[in-house]
Order: structure tokens, then C-alpha cells, then sequence
């Protein structure tokens, strides 16, 4: 006996479909899987055997070849434990076969009793079986309402058996059914930029950063503000576009083992150690999963203490930077996963960390200035749009009492970096980006045009700061952000004088 389920494979982002065929044949009793299945799927066997004994069937003593087509795509993962058990019991006639077979895709992981797990990826999986036409999605219950959040009825099931019963058609036999997008719940912020004092030029260049998209390095000495203000970024970043949060959830489905409650609604923020490897930061092993800089996609990547990463890991951020994505390169697939963050770095001017300092004294030696700058090299530099210090606040300022009331909070900013955004999505409607930080080299002179006093200023900052190519398109981008949040149709010469002051930092190298 022959039986064909339908379920889906992970293909980076993507899902792909995957037939589940099973046959059963006479002979000594086997069970075989084929089809570049990895040690995840080969296990399955085990786990269905039991699952199916488990939930009052009989596991049939036969020959048993399950193939997993198209066989030259490798198969990751644990989801097809529950189309091998309803295969199983549709080639042995436990389950009446009939139209369900091509109206519903499966996906979950088996329990020896016969329960289902949760599995990642199941968004990307939904997503592919709502354009190849399926009617509904048989998952684990705690993954129905992710499935549900592409628009696709899902149905949640709990046992093996009641996903049995429901295909059958046994009376009073139901699953619990989900249907559209469902946004998780916003978590109230305990942050805002009303709580720093001063620094009013940093507090500047992250709204800049924040209204186009910009990648920021701040520079200063210890304890001057640097990490505080990177981590109230996302207070002033707006809400995530329906298709934006569809992306990023997805890939916070495949690279997480708890279930989403709905689609992310929020903007991620990621902060990982200075002591992680290029392979955490980029995505890769022997999975392929995706890094940091992928799970930071739509939002932003903080990386403290930039000086002390690990080099390897550092200059393999160069192409997240300038491409949006990272691809991962394997002897028998390559995997693509989208990378579009804003850089948010911190890291001092020296090991001692008070060079430039304007009490304390640096006690670093030139050498050992010179090899610790020498860590930060140029192309990734000249990929970071705005440089900024940030010097130590005056313990007057810091005493203040009338000082902070003064600050502005996260959500005037906020209503500045919105209004800005609303300009760009107007301006770049039929483009496929939302931001000016993505603006492509062959439209910069069109959206950034500059009069005569404005490519003349460029001009000679070209000259004394010998700014690249890169650099200068980049500035561009950032007069233009500028003069959104300005209010401002065209790019003027204070806009542009503004921007070129964020590279200021390329005079010390740095």
C-alpha cells in the first residue's frame, strides 16, 4: 500500500514543499527513510513506532520505505514525525484516506505517547502552504496561532489521535481552529531618553539614525552615556509594517525553540557579548542557522565595546552592512537570510579607555593606542554613516534638579522619527525600501541633488578628510534624513554641513 501526505521543509526563510510518501511492502519488518533525511528525521522512525503503538493503533510488522521528495533537498527537523504517523496509518488502512490528503498539510513532532510537540519554523511552512493553495495547517496547538498569523486556518491538535479522529470524521471529533493575523502584545518599555542627562549631539545623532536608518558608532570614555543611550534606540523607532513583521517573525520562528504567540510587533533590539564568535554574529554552523545580525533584521544590533570583538567577527559584518543580507555557503546548499538592521556601536578610543578624556589622563602608550584602533578597520569604519563622541557629563549637569525635566522624552522624539518615516515610505513607494539608509548609489544624485554651495562644501570635504566614494554617498544619505526631519524638500547646505560633521571622527582614524 502506497500513502502520500503533504507537509513543508525549511529552506532558509522559506519553506518548500515536501511530500511525505510511504509505502508498505511484504518482507522482514524495517523501517527506512530516504530522501537526505539528517539525524532529527531518522529518528523519527522510533518515535512514530511509539506514538502510534501509544495512541490504541497497531504498528504494522511489514517493510516500510518512507520517501521524502523532492529527495535532493536535505530534511532538517522533527515536523515530520506527524505526516510519517498519519501515512503510516493511511497505507495500513487504520485511517480512511479521501480528500484531506490534498487539502491539509502537516507538521509536529511526535511524543512516544503520542502527543505533539512544537516545531520551529512553522510560519514560513504556513506561509508557502497558503500560496500552494492548501485549505488549512495541522500543527501542535501551541503553534497554531503562529500558523493562523499568515491568514491560513490552522488547526491546533494536542494528540496524534485527535488529529486521527478529525480526518476521519468521527462524530463530536474537533480541533481547534485559528484563522488571521494576530500581533503579540506590545511589552511596555522601562526605558526612555527622558532619563539622560545632556548629551544632546548623541541624542541627535540616533534620531537621525532612527528617522533613516543610519548605522551610529559612539565614541567616548567610560561611563560617559554610550550604552545607556544605545539602549533607548528602540523607544524612538516606530511599529513594524505588516510586511516587515511578517519577516522578522518568520525568522524568529526558525531560530527559536519557544513557539510565537502571533506576528512581532515591536522592532528587535539585539545586544550579544563582545566574546561572540563570527559564527553567532553572522548565522552558519553545522544547521545554517541564522546570527545575530539576522535575528536584529527590521530592527537593531548593539554591539558594546566594538573594539573587543573578535576581529573575524567583526569584518565579516562588512557585507550585512552594505548588502542588507548574509549568505551562507555549504557543499550542498546555499542558505540566504535577510540581514537589514541599523548598527548601534560603542567602544572607547583606547585599552584604558580615557583617551580624549578631559580631567583624567590616558596611560596607554602610542603602540598600544595604534594596536588598538588597528582593530576597527577602515571598510567597516567607512560602512558606520554616523561617528559621534560622547564626552563625560559635568557632575553639575548630572546633579541637576531642574536639568532633567529639561530632557526630551522617547515619545517626542518618537512622533519627530515617525513623521520622517511617513516622508520616506511616501517618497520611496515603488522602490522596495522604506528608509534613505537604503537609498542605491544610482538614485543619490536624483534624491539628494545639492545646489552649487552644497557640492562645492562636499567637494572640499572630499579633499581635507580624503572621504571614499562610500563615504560621501553616505553622507548624502544622511543631509537627506536631515532634511526630512527638517521638514525640508530639498537637501540644503546646512543640512549637508550637519552630515559631514558625523565623519568628523575619520580625522584621529577613528
Amino acid at each position: 500500500m502506497l500513502s502520500r501526505i503533504c507537509s513543508f521543509g525549511l529552506r532558509g526563510v522559506e519553506g518548500y514543499p515536501v511530500t511525505v510518501e510511504l509505502d508498505l511492502a511484504n518482507g522482514l519488518p524495517g523501517f527506512t527513510i530516504v530522501g537526505l533525511p539528517d539525524t532529527a528525521v531518522r529518528e523519527s522512525r522510533d518515535r512514530v513506532c511509539a506514538a502510534v503503538r501509544n495512541s490504541g493503533y497497531q504498528f504494522p510488522q511489514r517493510r516500510i520505505t518512507v520517501n521524502l521528495a523532492p529527495a535532493q533537498s536535505r530534511k532538517q527537523g522533527s515536523h515530520f514525525d506527524l505526516p510519517m504517523a498519519l501515512a503510516v496509518l493511511c497505507a495500513s488502512g487504520q485511517l480512511p484516506g479521501g480528500e484531506w490528503t490534498q487539502r491539509y498539510c502537516f507538521a509536529g513532532e511526535l511524543a512516544l505517547d503520542g502527543g505533539l510537540r512544537p516545531v520551529r519554523g512553522v510560519l514560513a511552512m504556513a506561509a508557502k502552504a497558503k500560496d500552494q493553495g492548501f485549505s488549512g495547517m495541522i500543527v501542535p496547538l501551541d503553534n497554531a496561532v503562529e500558523a493562523a498569523a499568515t491568514g491560513l486556518t490552522a488547526y491546533g491538535a494536542v494528540t496524534l489521535r485527535e488529529v486521527a479522529d478529525f480526518l476521519a470524521g468521527v462524530p463530536q471529533a474537533s480541533l481547534s481552529a485559528s484563522s488571521g493575523a494576530v500581533a503579540e502584545a506590545d511589552v511596555e518599555m522601562d526605558v526612555d531618553f527622558h532619563d539622560v542627562r545632556g548629551q544632546h549631539l548623541a541624542k541627535r545623532a540616533l534620531e537621525i539614525a532612527a528617522a533613516g536608518g543610519h548605522h551610529v558608532l559612539l565614541v567616548g570614555p567610560p561611563g560617559s552615556g554610550k550604552s545607556m543611550l544605545a539602549r533607548r534606540v528602540p523607544t524612538i523607532l516606530p511599529g513594524l509594517a505588516p510586511e516587515e513583521a511578517m519577516e522578522v517573525t518568520r525568522i524568529h520562528s526558525i531560530s527559536q525553540d519557544r513557539p510565537r504567540a502571533g506576528l512581532i510587533s515591536r522592532r528587535p533590539f539585539r545586544a550579544p557579548h563582545h566574546g561572540a564568535s563570527h559564527v553567532a554574529l553572522i548565522g552558519g554552523g553545522h544547521l545554517a542557522r541564522p546570527g545575530e545580525v539576522s535575528l536584529a533584521h527590521g530592527g537593531v544590533l548593539f554591539l558594546d565595546e566594538l573594539a573587543e570583538f573578535n576581529r573575524l567577527a567583526l569584518e565579516s559584518l562588512r557585507q550585512p552592512l552594505e548588502d542588507g543580507k548574509v549568505v551562507i555557503a555549504r557543499a550542498r546548499e546555499t542558505v540566504e537570510y535577510p540581514a537589514r538592521f541599523s548598527l548601534v556601536a560603542a567602544c572607547n578610543l583606547c585599552p584604558c579607555g580615557y583617551r580624549g578624556h578631559p580631567v583624567r589622563a590616558c596611560a596607554c602608550t602610542p603602540l598600544s593606542v595604534a594596536k588598538y584602533l588597528a582593530r576597527l578597520s577602515g571598510p567597516l569604519l567607512d560602512r558606520i554613516d554616523i561617528q559621534v563622541e560622547v564626552a563625560p557629563v559635568p557632575f553639575e549637569q548630572w546633579a541637576g534638579s531642574g536639568s532633567q525635566a529639561q530632557e526630551e522624552t522617547s515619545s517626542r522624539i518618537l512622533a519627530r522619527v515617525e513623521k520622517a518615516r511617513r516622508v520616506q515610505r511616501e517618497r520611496f513607494a515603488l522602490e522596495g525600501f522604506l528608509v534613505n539608509a537604503h537609498i542605491p548609489p544610482r538614485d543619490l544624485r536624483r534624491t539628494c541633488a545639492l545646489d552649487a554651495a552644497g557640492f562645492k562644501l562636499l567637494a572640499e570635504a572630499a579633499a581635507k578628510f580624503s572621504l571614499s566614494a562610500r563615504s560621501l554617498d553616505r553622507v548624502l544619505r544622511v543631509a537627506r534624513t536631515i532634511a526630512d526631519l527638517d521638514g525640508q524638500l530639498k537637501v540644503s547646505t546646512p543640512h549637508l554641513a550637519e552630515a559631514m560633521q558625523y565623519r568628523s571622527l575619520e580625522r584621529v582614524r577613528l
